[in-house]
């Protein structure tokens, strides 16, 4: 919207690493985007293979097209990386949404995204100030931004979009403060059988139900473990759902990154499946714990008692994180 807004053309391209279509197309839908201008299929895969067949259809894409101003690229997905790698072999100028953030766990694919695309970006958009001491002490200075965050503006505009088109009794029967909301869909926690197992035991022993909206891949993962009835899973949501089932939620407990930071600016409390995060200022003043998969520690952190707590960290305000990234594009364009 920001980049219309200035009169800046741009092409769209979906590789289909999200091709399942509450992940992909329903998206679009509800939240009124212009749908790409081309979508590559490519579909999911082994990292190495699904990479590569992106970066294969991706150059030939743009190598038929007239020439690109810059790549903007967002976020640290296999999608992210492939097409980092692209920009720069055709030497064009690369724009990173989402630059600097670091988890310290380099087993974790979307951690070597981020490395590889951070060292061959132009632009670096950082969305909080310790993405940039992270790019400073890997010695990248140059091109870097702190733009805020546009997952910030996102969340705050399309809440209030929410508020109006998705209740929660079209979503759940369970009350406002009464639930847990729960998401697992990294590799590690749903490719491992006995981690898998942890988190549902835990799941199943809290005092309340549980709305689990499910990945795919980890639908089919909990296809041959029985739930407890306080456990509801259910088919993926929309993103208006999901900030409906967040913003009424007593406690999260998810391994996704996005979900930990929108927890944190709607003030729900987090419990974070992994034993780290690149959201580190989520983890002030306990508004998210890092428990890994740990049954006990689950338990305990999602069952603590919840102080009056500090105002979630300093972002910038509404609508200038897209706004401050039009605006350094354009000058560096210029």
């Amino acid at each position: 919207m920001a980049l219309k807004r200035e009169g800046i053309s741009e092409t769209l391209i979906h590789t289909g690493q999200h091709y399942d279509r509450a992940l992909s197309a329903q998206f679009f839908d509800e939240l009124e985007l212009s749908r790409p201008d081309i979508n590559l299929h490519v579909g999911s895969g082994l990292h190495g293979r699904q990479t590569g067949l992106m970066m294969e259809k991706i150059e030939a894409y743009i190598m038929g097209q007239p020439d690109f101003d810059a790549m903007l690229l967002y976020g640290d997905t296999n999608s992210t990386i492939a097409a980092a790698l692209v920009g720069a072999k055709l030497c064009i100028p690369i724009a990173h949404v989402e630059a600097g953030l670091r988890s310290g766990d380099r087993t974790m694919p979307e951690e070597i995204n981020r490395i590889v695309t951070d060292h061959l970006s132009d632009w670096l958009f950082c969305p909080t100030d310790t993405a940039v001491k992270n790019l400073a002490s890997e010695g990248i200075f140059r091109g870097v931004c702190l733009s805020g965050d546009v997952m910030y503006d996102a969340t705050r505009h399309y809440a209030q979009v929410a508020a109006q088109r998705q209740s929660l009794g079209s979503l759940t029967e369970c009350r406002a403060g009464t639930y847990v909301l729960a998401t697992v869909h990294r590799p590690a926690n749903t490719d491992c059988s006995e981690r898998l197992a942890s988190i549902v035991g835990a799941l199943a022993e809290l005092p309340c139900s549980v709305i689990f909206p499910a990945h795919p891949r980890t639908r089919v993962r909990l296809a041959d473990v029985p739930l407890p009835e306080n456990i509801h899973l259910k088919e993926p949501v929309g993103y208006l759902g999901m900030l409906t089932l967040l913003r009424h939620s007593w406690r999260v407990v998810t391994d996704s990154g996005g979900l930990q930071k929108e927890a944190y600016w709607n003030r729900i409390p987090c419990v974070t499946l992994r034993p780290e995060t690149e959201w580190i200022e989520t983890l002030d003043n306990g508004w998210n714990v890092c428990v890994d998969v740990d049954r006990s520690a689950i338990l305990g952190a999602v069952n603590q008692d919840i102080p009056v707590r500090q105002e979630p960290f300093g972002m910038a305000p509404e609508g200038t994180a897209s706004a401050c990234i039009v605006r350094e594009l354009l000058c560096g364009l210029d």
